[in-house]
């Protein structure tokens, strides 16, 4: 029976930067991933892109996966926020000494890096595509069976699965969650105009349309949340009628507008488990809570939980404690829910709030981004959060290995 420290299930993007970054630390890993490796890479497997907040993209480089990403994504150096096209904007611009908001990152681009650095991790084994068949966590460990006929062993289990995860229900742990009644629509434009790194979020009563700096100069992906009442009229759109809808949100401000990609759409919902520990157990990303896109910060809040899992493991390690041990999990446990909630409760009520028809709420809301606007303290209050800078950071979000 082969040993670990840690064992992941689940290879995405926040499990295995996780095991990456475990394995930077000396930690055991194993990662244990039901998808095909040259699936999870072809271009149409997930038309998304995410924008990585700075202290992210500082967590990525300290463990090694900057490399890899190394011009390949666009960074974010302003970010405009708008109710409709009306005036009264929010115009997020740092100081030129700062650096970047982020960075946006095909999905695709993203994964090819982190199984870049997999493969060359010294304490980390993938087990790719195999599922575990059976799972045992008791006080003493835990040890998992997989459909490959292997069975290992180690201190701990962490779920990474997703929004549905087995390992989740299985725990018993109980989740707040309900959907949105709209769909996402993903794809991507070039358009005549550069678009100046610029981030646009521009908000309408049947859903936000945001447009992101896919690549340095004309190239910009679109997010478009649709009611789904309307969403399947709005895929089946040829790309001529797509583009002139597209172009009436956009207002013409980026000169004419050209398909780039292939279109997707996901539903969207909200969900928030009431723990993200159990015996030998720990959660992250998408397993233990997931948010509406409306701000890009679903994968950071994952990231986030990575760093401080990693931190939490080591510092234990150190100590001469098992990376199970239940001390460890209350530390996790207490450093991660406030602020995940918080990120959580402050998303869908973003949501809601732009979400509210009328010409009246139009106007208040206008005249709120215009209060921020004028107030440089709230204003840069939010810039930290867009950067993922606020709150207790974990030190891989400052750039330094723990």
């Amino acid at each position: 029976m082969q040993r670990f420290d840690v064992i992941i299930l689940g290879g995405g993007l926040v499990g295995l930067t996780l095991g990456i970054s475990l394995s930077a630390h000396g930690v055991r890993c194993a990662v244990i991933d039901p998808a095909e490796p040259d699936a999870t890479m072809a271009a149409t497997f997930d038309g998304r892109v995410s924008a990585i907040s700075s202290s992210s993209c500082r967590f990525l480089s300290a463990v090694g996966v900057g490399d890899g990403l190394t011009g390949k994504g666009c960074p974010i150096e302003r970010i405009w926020v708008s109710d409709g096209l009306a005036p009264g904007a929010l115009d997020f611009v740092p100081p030129e000494d700062s650096g970047p908001m982020g960075t946006m990152y095909e999905n695709r681009v993203l994964r090819i890096a982190l199984a870049q650095s997999a493969a060359k991790a010294t304490n980390l084994t993938r087990f790719q595509p195999d599922t575990a068949v059976h799972i045992d966590r008791s006080e003493d460990g835990v040890t998992v069976e997989l459909a490959s006929g292997v069975t290992i062993s180690g201190a701990l289990l962490v779920g990474a699965e997703g929004r549905s995860s087995p390992t989740r229900q299985a725990a018993g742990i109980q989740v707040a969650h309900w959907k949105y009644d709209h769909v996402a629509m993903v794809t991507a434009i070039d358009h005549d105009v550069p678009h100046a790194n610029t981030a646009y979020e521009i908000f309408y009563p049947g859903g936000p349309f945001a447009l992101l700096p896919m690549q340095p100069g004309t190239r910009s992906a679109v997010v478009w949340t649709v009611p789904v009442a309307q969403s399947a009229a709005m895929l089946k759109l040829g790309d001529r009628a797509w583009l002139a809808e597209a172009q009436k949100r956009i207002g013409g401000f980026l000169g004419d507008i050209r398909a780039a990609a292939f279109r997707a759409s996901y539903p969207l919902g909200f969900h928030h488990a009431a723990r993200i520990t159990d015996t030998r157990l720990a959660l992250v990303g998408d397993a233990a809570h997931g948010i509406h896109p409306i701000a890009g910060q679903g994968l950071n809040l994952g990231f986030r939980d990575a760093a401080a899992l990693t931190e939490v493991i080591v510092d234990g390690m150190r100590l001469g404690l098992d990376p199970g041990d239940a001390q460890l999990m209350a530390r996790y446990q207490r450093w991660r829910s406030l602020d995940a909630l918080s990120v959580s409760i402050a998303m869908d009520g973003l949501v809601r709030l732009f979400d509210v028809p009328g010409k009246a709420a139009s106007i208040v809301r206008r005249a709120g981004l215009a209060a921020v606007q004028r107030m440089p303290p709230l204003k840069n209050r939010f810039m930290a959060e867009a950067r993922g800078e606020s709150g207790a950071l974990p030190r891989l979000l400052l750039g330094e290995l723990v």
